[in-house]
């Protein structure tokens, strides 16, 4: 069988659910088949004037066929490494990036962890949309031949080592630094070999994100990122080291920070590093006060929910890049400011009653981890919750 260049990506994902050769065959050639007979072909034959129905005819067999084939590429064998039959239809329905919960890539045919090391931190509990962000700590190593199932990025933070890579046929030798980056489009097959220890980040990105970050890109299927090895740019080691703080201080905003800077990445990367280059446009004003009432109501409703940049854009029907430009000149705050002080003001109003406890209030605002709540309160009113309170009773009983 000659694969066609259309037929490469379905043959890859043929592997990637494990499906054997002989069945992998036959499932493309009746995919060409059914091409040929959507066109008209069975219409002509069949005498019946609703042919997908007919049991005469080989249309319904074939289409038969290729559901239990789609059926089956839409669950594959590792369920981590995909996401679900319900997931992926809500998530074309509803346009956002799936959540990540690790960097995978696929090695003969089954899909693996990047790095069979421990990472040090990770983006899996808090569980931002399309991007998965691993810190970790290695010796020297090999990294076996793999196919990067996601767009991929990766960032050394320490270490000056040399290491080798070999991709396309070829074997290339760099030096590395901390700085040095890759970014490599999904798809990409490499093997690398490094000499010395390092420190380093790994992030996948879900095309979905590229795709919904700005509106110029929201109708495109799929975006491609160019190749590049041992790259220096400061830009985005400054974004990646920022997501790891949140990481490390428990990201007290929830998903809404880590997914501000998620997206702030992704813009980026599409300005500077896609095949088509795509420039944000620069808005004047803010958002429109229909659209600002809408979306404040929805916070005020919803304050206690882990809210996340893709919920908020869409209340009001805009990429959210857009709507964190516009939310901001029409606010002064980044949304993940607004909300972080919206909780911190109900949660001074809920500590003056005497009813209810510490740990009831950070929950009722949006802080169900007791500590995070307590960090935060503390960095924004300058006092903990328990002193807070603790006056708030005396202001009371004093005053009556």
């Amino acid at each position: 069988m000659v694969l066609l260049p259309a037929d490469f990506d379905i043959n890859r994902r043929l592997i990637e659910a494990g499906v054997p050769v002989r069945q992998r065959r036959c499932l493309i050639e009746d995919r060409d088949r059914r091409a040929v007979l959507s066109k008209g072909c069975c219409r002509r034959r069949c005498p019946s004037k609703k042919p997908d129905l007919c049991k005469s005819s080989e249309y319904i067999g074939i289409r038969a066929s290729m559901r239990t084939f789609w059926g089956r590429m839409a669950v594959p064998n590792d369920a981590d490494a995909r996401y679900t039959t319900h997931d992926h239809a809500r998530e074309r329905l509803t346009g956002r990036p799936p959540v990540l919960s690790s960097v995978k890539v696929m090695r003969e045919g089954r899909a693996e962890p990047f790095l069979h090391a421990q990472p040090t931190l990770s983006s899996a509990a808090v569980g931002w949309s399309g991007i998965a962000l691993e810190d970790y700590l290695v010796p020297a190593l090999v990294i076996p031949r793999h196919e990067h199932v996601e767009n991929f990025v990766h960032v050394v933070l320490r270490g000056s080592v040399k290491y080798e890579v070999s991709t396309r046929g070829k074997t290339l030798q760099f030096a590395a630094s901390p700085g040095t980056a890759f970014i490599l489009p999904r798809g990409t097959v490499d093997e690398l070999t490094w000499r010395g220890p390092t420190h380093r980040i790994a992030v996948a990105i879900h095309p979905r994100l590229l795709v919904s970050a700005l509106d110029e890109t929201a109708h495109q299927s799929d975006i491609e990122l160019t190749q590049h090895w041992n790259l220096m740019d400061p830009h985005i080691m400054a974004v990646l080291l920022a997501m790891t703080t949140d990481l490390k201080e428990g990201s007290p905003a929830g998903r809404l920070y880590g997914e501000t800077l998620c997206y702030a990445l992704a813009v980026y990367l599409l300005n500077r590093y896609a095949v088509r280059r795509y420039a944000p446009v620069a808005y004047r004003g803010g958002l429109p006060g229909y659209r600002m009432r809408r979306v404040l109501d929805y916070i005020g409703d919803n304050l206690a929910e882990d809210l996340s940049l893709g919920q908020l854009a869409a209340v009001v029907s805009m990429s959210p890049h857009y709507f964190t430009e516009l939310f901001k000149k029409s606010t002064g705050q980044t949304p993940h400011q607004y909300v972080l002080l919206q909780r911190i003001e109900r949660a001074m109003k809920h500590l003056t009653c005497v009813d209810r406890t510490i740990i009831e209030v950070g929950v009722e605002a949006g802080f169900p981890n007791p500590s995070h709540f307590a960090r935060v309160f503390r960095k924004l009113v300058g006092m903990s919750p328990s002193q807070f309170k603790s006056e708030a009773q005396v202001r009371r009983s004093y005053y009556g």
